[in-house]
């Protein structure tokens, strides 16, 4: 199910995000918003792995054998 979110935004970014649709080769405005959700996403999933890979090598992370290690 689909919901409707309004904001309000400057003129200016307002020309930014429509300039970013005719040539970023988004559908509309609405998708343009979803990549930006999409990629945040992804970004504090790299962060996350990327800690967890510093835990790991600080001797801080634990190395599970199996799924009852989870526990």
């Amino acid at each position: 199910m689909r919901t409707i979110i309004n904001i309000s935004v400057p003129a200016s970014v307002k020309k930014e995000v429509e300039n970013e649709v005719k040539t970023g080769g988004y559908a509309s405005v609405s998708e343009f918003f979803r990549a930006v959700i999409r990629e945040r996403k992804e970004n504090m999933l790299l962060r996350d792995l990327g800690q967890s890979r510093f835990e790991f090598k600080s001797s801080k992370g634990k190395k599970l054998h199996s799924l009852k290690d989870l526990r």
